[in-house]
């Protein structure tokens, strides 16, 4: 979907428990707490700006808060949320629990991230023992035994590696190398010349990381010389990386090689005693993403200083922890990290920062709490069958396709079979037991959590895959597809609308909201320009006949183009690197609408508050990507997101669909118009 990982990005935010129900529309009268009516601006006409025509209303009196980038429908079901895990947490903190039970936890994290006496005096002394490691660093052999440990504490260095399903064998679990080691959110930070670009890396060098290297003990003039060591190595490596529209394409980041192969990327390494020091153990293969990285960094380690690698893992662990120390290092990552970058003006009330740390680590402990209580059994029910009604409606599509041979299409539609619904919440929970948590300082209770998750990830190597395991809690706002699985994962709170009961939606909002938006959209990128390459088992291989293939990148080629079109702020969207979740939302609409169609509130035809079930749809879609944001969150999420604006993943594809032309009477010379030989067609 559309969430962006933040700095400790385990688990994504804990938001939402409100549900809707998805086939209610007999008797209820829906006029009276009509959210999308309420929302709409009717001085925008639908055919210039249908995103400002649905959610305009609700736009102008919500204008985004000072600690946020971004302001919209996640958030405010995210902050009803954390009313509830205070409480929740509140509760934990005064209770005598047993020493190791899920209370001690929640309430002793809480206390430990509350505590700002504790953690002003601590100052930076809860990472002193890793800087000592750091400091200890004599040679290369030891710089990358350094890489090694930093890597199990959740510190970026510059050996990404972890523990994935082998895209072309999906029921093993392989270890797997890619690229990483900068500082910056994306290579072409340090290489683009538009002024957001420019102004983030000279902030970055200017500011930012003298700052940093200060804070940790460095004089004035030792920090500038850190810095421009460190921006220049950080360079080289961002040189040798690879662009979001390259990282898409699942073959040419695919090269699986023994370890001695690796051993003649990058020499300079002991790779089999670095990855036994990961935890990776007895690891006789490897799945590389991208060679050319390694090859640099294997040149990197000859070219700098001992003294500037260690001065580049000193930033590397202090930006990794600030946000856990005083207010100093707290500080100085908000402000280039969270104004510098996406704009907000102010941080967020302590209480709340803790708690979005807290599901970070502890997701499914908290997941469990809320899945009881806000969705049972019948609501989950619901959205099972709407998976299934979703599914039968991309059948027929796949059936009525006039590009594709018969050969490809029955391949297809064993795919479609076999994809696995995930809704609600795990069948399974991950045990927590192995986690220690206490009231000692805020860092390190962070540090054995990142330690915990990197040995979860660990374990796996060697193992069958677990086809059981969510990736994402019950109560995020988002969903996802896992192509290696075949399945699309639909947690609890991604069907919620904020103070609203399931009773009060009809099925035309529903459809347009939860099985266009999201079911339908996971389910395409089952067939996006990445999906489409795995077969029904999740396996990296070859199953379209040539022509077809041809003929959908023509077609994916079309949509590229459009959106290549739209630019923000003398930004173009990248249409390339937005291609699959483009794809994904053009098909979740044509095919929820098809989906649609069928329920008696479509055949019945009645307006409801003079909009007429398929303009709900529509707008009920649309109230999917409610929000705005600020120009600095927009251009960060050009340059490095796979995703489009909010607003452009509702307005373009809306122009590809000829139902929305007819629904809201669009007409040649309004400002979304599209001829009808350009409207893009894939699924």
């Amino acid at each position: 979907m559309n969430k962006k990982p933040t700095k400790l990005a385990i688990y994504p935010f804990i938001v939402a428990v409100l549900f809707i129900t998805a086939c209610n529309t007999k008797t209820k009268n829906y006029a009276d707490n009509d959210i999308i009516f309420k929302n709409m601006d009717t001085t925008v006409k639908p055919g210039d700006d249908f995103f400002k025509y649905a959610n305009g209303a609700w736009l102008k009196k919500n204008p985004i808060p000072a600690a946020y980038p971004s302001w919209g429908i996640g958030n405010v079901v995210n902050d009803e949320l954390r009313d509830r895990l205070k409480k929740i947490n509140e509760d934990a903190l005064n209770a005598k629990a047993e020493k190791g039970s899920n209370t001690q936890k929640i309430g002793d994290f809480y206390f430990s991230g509350m505590d700002t006496l504790g953690i002003e005096k601590h100052g930076l002394d809860p990472l002193k023992a890793e800087m000592d490691k750091i400091e200890q660093v004599k040679d290369v052999n030891s710089l990358v035994d350094e890489f090694a440990h930093l890597a199990t504490i959740g510190v970026d260095q510059p050996i990404a590696a972890g523990v994935g399903q082998d895209a072309k064998n999906s029921s093993k679990n392989m270890l797997q190398l890619f690229q990483g080691g900068i500082g910056l959110p994306n290579r072409d930070y340090y290489f683009n010349t538009d002024a957001h670009s420019v102004e983030i890396r000279n902030d970055y060098q200017q500011k930012h990381l003298p700052i940093m290297y200060k804070l940790s003990g460095l004089s004035s003039d030792a920090a500038l010389a850190a810095t421009k060591k460190t921006y220049e190595l950080e360079k080289f490596l961002a040189d040798s990386s690879r662009k979001l529209e390259d990282l898409r394409d699942p073959y040419k980041n695919y090269h699986k090689m023994p370890i001695a192969g690796l051993s003649k990327l990058a020499p300079a390494i002991d790779w089999k005693s670095t990855f036994d020091k990961m935890d990776f153990k007895n690891a006789d293969t490897v799945i590389v993403g991208q060679p050319e990285y390694y090859r640099a960094l294997n040149k990197a380690l000859k070219t700098y200083s001992i003294a500037d690698w260690k001065n580049y893992l000193r930033k590397n662990l202090v930006d990794a922890y600030a946000g856990y120390l005083s207010k100093a290092f707290d500080g100085e990552n908000f402000r280039f990290y969270g104004t510098v970058l996406y704009g907000s003006k102010e941080q967020l009330p302590r209480w709340k920062r803790v708690l979005d740390t807290e599901n970070g680590i502890m997701g499914e402990v908290l997941g469990q709490i809320f899945v009881k209580e806000y969705f049972p059994e019948k609501t989950k029910e619901r959205y099972v069958n709407l998976v299934e009604a979703m599914r039968a409606s991309f059948k027929e599509h796949i059936e009525k396709l006039d590009w594709m041979s018969e050969p490809t299409k029955q391949k297809a539609y064993d795919k479609l079979a076999k994809v696995t619904p995930k809704v609600g919440y795990p069948d399974k929970w991950k045990d927590f037991s192995t986690l220690t948590i206490d009231r000692g300082p805020y860092a390190q209770n962070v540090i054995r959590a990142n330690n915990f998750w990197h040995r979860f990830n660990a374990n796996k190597l060697g193992k069958p895959v677990d086809r059981t395991e969510w990736d994402i809690t019950p109560q995020t706002y988002n969903a996802y597809y896992n192509p290696s699985n075949n399945e699309i994962v639909l947690p609890a709170a991604q069907f919620s609308i904020p103070g609203i009961k399931d009773e009060d939606v009809d099925d035309a909002v529903v459809y347009g909201y939860a099985a266009a938006s999201t079911i339908g959209h996971e389910m395409t990128h089952g067939f996006d320009d990445q999906g489409r390459q795995f077969d029904a088992a999740g396996n990296l291989k070859a199953w379209w006949q040539p022509q077809d293939s041809v003929k959908f990148t023509q077609r994916a080629q079309l949509l590229i183009n459009q959106f290549n079109g739209y630019t923000i702020y003398g930004l173009h969207v990248n249409g390339k690197a937005t291609q699959g979740e483009n794809i994904a939302d053009l098909g979740g609409i044509v095919i929820g609408l098809d989906a649609f169609k069928k329920t008696e509130q479509y055949k019945e035809g009645k307006s409801i508050n003079g909009l007429t079930p398929t303009q709900r749809f529509f707008l009920g879609y649309a109230l999917g990507w409610l929000g705005q944001q600020r120009q600095e969150y927009l251009s960060s999420q050009i340059l490095t997101n796979e995703h489009a604006p909010g607003f452009m993943r509702v307005n373009g594809p809306f122009t590809d669909v000829p139902e929305f032309y007819e629904a809201f009477h669009i007409k040649k010379g309004d400002k979304m118009w599209l001829d009808p030989d350009k409207r893009v067609k894939i699924w």
